[in-house]
């Protein structure tokens, strides 16, 4: 019985972390912060150069949904996952891409980051969510000033 509780476990945690590219895709922030425990160690210094800091959910969506408005498209494709459960604690990792698109004057309209995340969960009730985020870049590529080529195309 425990192969099957650790194999839905498991399940449960990528659930988790596909829920969160989705809701972020679909610009569901009410899902996202489902997805977040009530502080987040929250780490993009391979993108930003900023050291990783505690963050509430509200933080991180808040921040999203400003980065993310002027976008006329979001897409995160995930895969290559793996997941070691410890009781109610998990340690994930995938391979992830983050697609921006906006159309612009300069017809460069896209421009992807290209990377992996580490991510540490918690079972809450029946839940599990997200307490460590971090995200490992590779490389970016396309459109990098793509918000400041903004043309209004209905």
């Amino acid at each position: 019985m425990n192969d099957v509780n650790s194999l839905a476990d498991k399940a449960q945690v990528i659930d988790t972390i596909n829920d969160l590219f989705i809701a972020t895709d679909n610009r569901d922030w009410s899902k996202v912060l489902d997805c977040f425990s009530s502080e987040v160690l929250f780490d993009m210094s391979s993108l930003t150069g900023q050291e990783a800091v505690s963050l509430s959910p509200q933080e991180i969506v808040n921040s999203w949904e400003e980065g993310l408005r002027p976008l006329r498209a979001v897409h995160h494709q995930a895969g290559n996952y793996r997941v070691r459960i410890d009781g109610d604690e998990a340690q994930a990792f995938c391979y992830g891409i983050a697609f921006h698109y906006l159309p612009n004057p300069s017809g460069k309209n896209m421009r992807v980051f290209v990377g992996s995340y580490d991510f540490h969960l918690r079972r809450e009730g029946d839940r599990w969510r997200i307490d460590q985020f971090r995200f490992n870049l590779k490389f970016i590529d396309g459109n990098l000033d793509l918000e400041k080529s903004v043309l209004q195309i209905e």
